[in-house]
């Protein structure tokens, strides 16, 4: 059994084995692809088409807007039918290609690249740049800049975040199985940008079969370790994933790259090999379909720009009625969807479909002082005192308790056993924090 991990944490009902050994299935994009100009962290990409031109598969449609920003590729050929603003994830209006989808498929030249042997480290992190990858593991922040740090010689792990802790998600799994080789040499890319730098591939321990793959692949890698990891959420936090890997910790004010660290999710190292080796810019990605209310549950190559409402059809449809819940990404930290005619992303890992909302169904009581939430904390704070502080928006008194070191992982709601709604009076505070700071 693994001893890999941290503190606190918690072992909710998984839900993995409803899609986990459905091999990846290709999913049909729909006639109206729409594309957000923000799928990223920072400056929104500007668009660089105009209405009524037709582009090509794999052409680029928006440059990055910034340094800290990512180029946005079509992922179907056809006619750019308007730039909008539509609805998208999160419930936000943002601006938008629409594109009208021809079905002919047919696409642009690749990126020039060079054999990787050839390439210098600054080509490598450009064409990264250039092929629009960013962080597919939820957050969307652009590649090109986290393997960029300061000081590169200070780099001493690279850790592939091959958790996958959230419950439901099986697309980085169903990835390690069927395409382990991909994530490997995505891997040795990266460990070519850092010449100190050790390779970790950070596995937890209920994906024997996954590990296995990965240890006979890198048997003769001598920069690369295969770590099995207890299981275990938040185990795939990025502060979580690199003390249980290196015993090195960082908090709220820190980059991974202080601590001598870059972390990467499996889906972005396979999209750093698809674009070093291929040429081929992100414009796809594995999404998993799943949760009692879908009929058949699978894991989805999925063209970004693809609708929601088109995977669920994709996976049969709803069982019986419609769900009460559909959330884009896990249970723990995913968007409740009220719309499924929005646009996958790049940073789109899963459509969960429950027949019941549990949240809703709970109503919350007054604190019982039990003390759960501060014994699953993995950031070892006080979550019910934070939320009191959050509620009554005292801000002070939330900065003292170091409530910005909250990861917003949502186990302090999920042990809750008054059903106090703790995340998501945190996570609020933070953000109002977040974005006074900003106006300063």
């Amino acid at each position: 059994m693994a001893t890999l991990t941290f503190k606190g944490g918690i072992h909710p009902y998984d839900g993995k084995d409803l899609s986990k050994n459905k091999p990846i299935a290709e999913a049909m994009p729909t006639d109206e692809m729409i594309f957000p100009m923000v799928q990223h962290i920072g400056a929104p990409a500007v668009p660089i088409v105009a209405v009524g031109e037709r582009v090509l598969a794999n052409q680029k449609i928006a440059e990055a807007g910034g340094f800290v920003s990512a180029n946005i590729y079509s992922s179907v050929s056809g006619t750019v039918k308007a730039i909008e603003k539509r609805r998208v994830i999160n419930g936000d209006m943002a601006n938008c290609i629409v594109i009208a989808n021809d079905n002919m498929f047919e696409y642009a030249p690749p990126i020039p690249v060079k054999p990787i042997a050839e390439m210098t480290k600054e080509e490598v992190i450009g064409v990264i740049k250039e092929a629009g990858i960013v962080g597919m593991g939820g957050a969307g922040f652009p590649t090109h800049v986290k393997l960029s740090p300061k000081d590169p010689d200070k780099i001493n792990y690279v850790i592939a975040n091959c958790a996958e802790c959230e419950p439901y998600l099986t697309s980085d799994y169903r990835r390690m199985i069927e395409e382990p080789e991909k994530l490997v040499a995505g891997l040795k890319i990266i460990l070519c940008l850092f010449d100190h730098a050790k390779g970790i591939l950070a596995v937890e321990d209920n994906k024997p079969d996954a590990i296995k793959k990965l240890k006979d692949l890198t048997l003769d890698e001598p920069r690369i370790e295969v770590k099995a990891l207890k299981t275990k959420y938040p185990q795939g936090s990025e502060r979580q994933l690199i003390y249980a890997t290196t015993r090195r910790a960082i908090n709220s004010t820190m980059l991974p790259a202080d601590a001598g660290c870059v972390v990467d999710n499996v889906d972005t190292i396979v999209a750093i090999y698809h674009a070093v080796i291929e040429g081929k810019p992100l414009t796809e990605r594995i999404i998993t379909v799943t949760g009692d209310a879908i009929r058949f549950p699978q894991n989805f190559k999925v063209k970004c720009g693809t609708l929601y409402s088109s995977l669920i059809e994709e996976a049969g449809g709803f069982r019986d009625a419609y769900p009460e819940k559909i959330i884009s990404g896990g249970p723990m930290m995913g968007v409740s969807l009220f719309d499924t005619n929005v646009p996958t992303t790049k940073i789109s890992s899963a459509l969960l479909c429950m027949k019941k909302d549990d949240v809703k169904a709970s109503k919350p009581t007054n604190c019982i002082n039990c003390g759960m939430c501060v014994g699953v904390c993995p950031s070892r704070l006080i979550p019910s005192r934070l939320a009191d502080f959050a509620e009554n928006g005292d801000k002070g008194q939330y900065e003292l308790y170091h409530g910005m070191e909250c990861v917003e992982c949502g186990s302090c709601s999920y042990i809750c056993p008054a059903k106090r709604h703790l995340a998501q009076s945190i996570r609020t505070m933070r953000k109002q924090i977040l974005a006074d700071r900003r106006k300063k």
